[in-house]
């Protein structure tokens, strides 16, 4: 069965999102939503989900590099909760430790320094939570 799925990737300002199909394990990034101290425009967000409809949301889930939590690690978990209670579709947290410093030398790579635009950096570390979620997931059996 092919899940599509949503991924946040949780910011006080911006809130990337990317979007990924369970039968290619790979995500395309999404526009950033702006957020307010974390709140974003629910409206945009709502639009979204109903646009790609999908089976689970995934929030990327910020901790120190020791695994201990930080100050945005609650915060995340409040905003996956809201998901959860405004939409009704089952989410689940993913460990984010260095996604956006991979997003970053991602696009670096690519565009140089002029291309390090936050709502894309935010976008390309919401696809690598995403397909860092696939890679977790058991394979499906083939009978």
């Amino acid at each position: 069965m092919n899940i599509t799925a949503l991924a946040f990737d949780f910011g006080t300002k911006s809130i990337g999102c990317a979007v990924g199909q369970s039968i290619t394990g790979t995500a395309q990034a999404l526009p950033a939503f702006k957020a307010q101290e974390g709140i974003p425009n629910w409206e945009a967000v709502a639009r979204c989900i109903a646009e790609w409809q999908p089976n689970v949301i995934i929030v990327g889930l910020p901790l120190n590099m020791d695994g201990t939590e930080q100050p945005l690690t609650q915060r995340a978990r409040k905003f996956a909760n809201r998901l959860h209670g405004r939409f009704g579709i089952k989410v689940e947290l993913q460990d984010e430790r260095l996604t956006t410093t991979e997003a970053r030398s991602e696009i670096f790579q690519r565009g140089g320094y002029r291309a390090l635009n936050k709502g894309k950096v935010d976008g390309i570390s919401a696809c690598l939570i995403l397909e860092s979620w696939f890679e977790k997931q058991p394979a499906e059996s083939s009978l």
